[in-house]
């Protein structure tokens, strides 16, 4: 029982300090970054019906932040609720969420002027953003609904997502995730919808929905 103990808490200890070189000597921290020496940077899609693609997002970030991450966040289609994440994020240094929407809905079939301009908008800063290797971690929150809406095209984000720097995590959310962007992903999560309050006529709830 002892040799399993010490054998388990041994390679514990190992996990953690592998984990713990995820940090970045660009933004000041101690340990090196195995992703930008192994060009280990992924890419992931968080999609489906059900609710936490966002929430599962910002954990990650938080996540990538707490090592010592440059983490960004573009949010498509969303503008001006107060989110509870836009106030979280002014705490957390290195931590960044950046809005190119309105906080009216979106007409799926006849989207207005602005709300195309808003999405191309945010695409720009996500290509630029990207193109200078500012961040370790890009999050592009909503874009897959963005690209189903036609605000934006699939080819253009690929473009973007493939271009980025070898140490660069990108994250893409939102419902409707085009086939091409889940074959190029790495890892691809699908949360499905079991069971939500709304469908007791709960409405959405602050510090949890938003």
């Amino acid at each position: 029982m002892a040799a399993h103990f010490l054998l388990a808490e041994y390679i514990r200890i190992q996990d953690v300090f592998s984990f713990s070189h995820l940090t970045n000597v660009k933004y000041g921290c101690v340990h090196p970054n195995p992703m930008a020496e192994k060009g280990l940077g992924m890419v992931h899609v968080y999609t489906g019906n059900g609710k936490g693609k966002t929430t599962a997002a910002l954990g990650l970030g938080m996540r990538a932040a707490g090592h010592g991450f440059r983490v960004l966040i573009i949010q498509f289609m969303k503008g001006d609720i107060k989110y509870g994440e836009l106030e979280s994020a002014k705490h957390i240094p290195g931590f960044e969420i950046l809005q190119f929407g309105r906080p009216d809905f979106v007409d799926k079939k006849n989207p207005a002027q602005v709300d195309i301009d808003l999405a191309r908008k945010g695409l720009e800063h996500a290509r630029e953003v990207v193109k200078a290797g500012k961040v370790d971690l890009l999050i592009l929150d909503e874009i897959n609904v963005a690209v189903e809406w036609k605000l934006i095209s699939a080819d253009d984000v690929l473009d973007i997502v493939k271009s980025r720097p070898e140490s660069m995590e990108i994250v893409l959310t939102g419902r409707y995730a085009p086939k091409e962007f889940i074959e190029l992903a790495d890892t691809v999560t699908e949360m499905r919808e079991v069971k939500h309050p709304y469908m007791d006529g709960v409405m959405a709830r602050k510090g949890v929905e938003y």
